[in-house]
């Protein structure tokens, strides 16, 4: 008898385990968050798993897919073969992402989750890191990996030359005349290294008061083409950058983390989320500084677009969408924003994040953390990053045209106006390919 009701205790808990196993749902995370964040991301996604994953019966398999571009054109192969069955429930995407997931069947954008959430309160989010995952009025997805573009210098070396940081494009010139011209151990001195491409030269132009492209930079309607010709601003902007070259404190090539952290290149404009990198790889040899991007000319406003990464969500099952939205609500509140933040050098884009301890503990021990979230509060909110559909291409269009304008001295104008015929160019080729 005893060994009866002992089999049917076993039963009963294997019927219960069984239930409570068939009750779970599972769910999939694409992001693209490696190294040092992508041990955070592991980290970020165990914890829930053991908390809020397991008191509400939810379970997350989080796949790294390389690149934003990599899992971009994942996605849009796999669009492309209809097979949504295979996409993820939550994915983290950049800006290349943006487009083919608005017009993918079964996104399940924050706009649809909000209409079956109406009690959530979004209110906390960075507001131009929201407006960054909107598209044409739709809210995609909610800022996940935040930044921003900053000015970092050697600090040590303008201290040494009685210089302080500086804050236009003709003020850097200046340093050519005031920085040695050799590293303490011969080697040639950069002072900037810089090649203009859609997102720095969207925040040039957004300091001049002008768009890149129409449809407000591609996020309120389809670009079609360069809105920064007849207002002037493209014009304004390359002849500071030739005078810049001209100067020789402008090395035409890509800036370089290891150069600058060698004390090999004075200036480097890099993404706010570059901090514990550079802090890293310097390693104390000099004082790393901090400002906001500099301004094309000083009648210029201030400021530099935010980018980053979102996270959206796909699928039409109702179980699987209410797991995506706990999910997606989770990793972008206050404490994991906090933590990631502290711990890679992207902002917050949560603003409860900025209270918390561990946030406050270290912008006091290195402010420089703190430049790129200040920035973004000062940058004018019609300053939008580029969204456009040729995205590739038109990031080269622009290195390209602006390299030829200073190694084979074009004139500003003449500049301007090859790039005017390739970029829109490109535009036109992808509205006809994509009516």
């Amino acid at each position: 008898m005893k060994t009866g009701k002992m089999l049917i205790l076993a039963l009963l808990l294997t019927a219960l385990l069984t239930a409570s196993a068939a009750a779970e749902t599972s769910i999939t995370l694409w992001h693209s968050m490696s190294e040092g964040a992508g041990a955070l991301m592991d980290e970020f996604i165990q914890t829930f798993n053991d908390t809020v994953g397991k008191e509400r019966g939810i379970h997350v398999d989080a796949v790294f897919q390389g690149k934003y571009s990599d899992a971009t054109m994942k996605m849009n192969s796999i669009l492309a073969a209809g097979q949504v069955d295979t996409l993820p429930d939550v994915m983290q995407i950049d800006a290349t992402g943006k487009v083919p997931y608005a017009s993918a069947e079964t996104a399940y954008t924050v706009d649809m989750a909000l209409q079956d959430h109406p009690e959530a309160d979004l209110s906390a989010m960075l507001s131009p890191a929201m407006q960054n995952w909107n598209l044409a009025g739709t809210q995609l997805g909610l800022p996940f990996a935040t930044s921003t573009t900053l000015m970092y210098y050697n600090k040590t070396l303008l201290d040494a030359a009685g210089v302080a940081a500086p804050e236009t494009l003709s003020q850097i010139g200046a340093l050519a005349g005031l920085l040695p011209e050799t590293t303490a151990e011969g080697q040639k001195l950069t002072i900037y290294a810089c090649l203009p491409n859609t997102p720095t030269l969207a925040n040039w132009l957004g300091q001049l008061g002008s768009d890149l492209v129409d449809g407000h930079n591609g996020t309120e309607s389809t670009a079609a083409a360069l809105s920064c010709v007849e207002n002037g601003a493209l014009v304004t902007f390359l002849r500071e950058w030739k005078a810049l070259y001209q100067t020789g404190a402008l090395d035409n090539s890509a800036g370089s983390l290891d150069a600058f952290a060698a004390g090999q290149q004075v200036i480097l404009t890099e993404s706010s989320s570059k901090v514990s990198a550079l802090l890293d790889k310097i390693g104390g040899r000099f004082e790393l500084g901090a400002a906001p991007y500099p301004k094309v000319n000083k009648e210029a406003s201030a400021g530099a677009t935010v980018s980053g990464s979102c996270l959206v969500m796909f699928g039409t099952d109702a179980a699987k969408r209410e797991a995506a939205w706990t999910l997606m609500t989770w990793l972008t509140g206050p404490e994991v924003q906090a933590k990631l933040a502290a711990g890679t050098g992207y902002l917050p884009g949560n603003t409860g994040a900025a209270e918390k301890e561990i946030w406050q503990n270290l912008i006091a021990a290195y402010p420089q953390y703190e430049v790129g979230l200040s920035q973004l509060k000062e940058t004018p909110a019609s300053m939008r990053s580029v969204t456009v559909g040729p995205a590739a291409d038109f990031y080269y269009a622009i290195q390209n045209d602006v390299s030829d304008m200073l190694e084979e001295d074009l004139s500003p104008e003449e500049a301007a106006e090859m790039l005017e015929e390739d970029l829109n160019g490109l535009l036109s080729e992808y509205l006809r390919a994509n009516p």
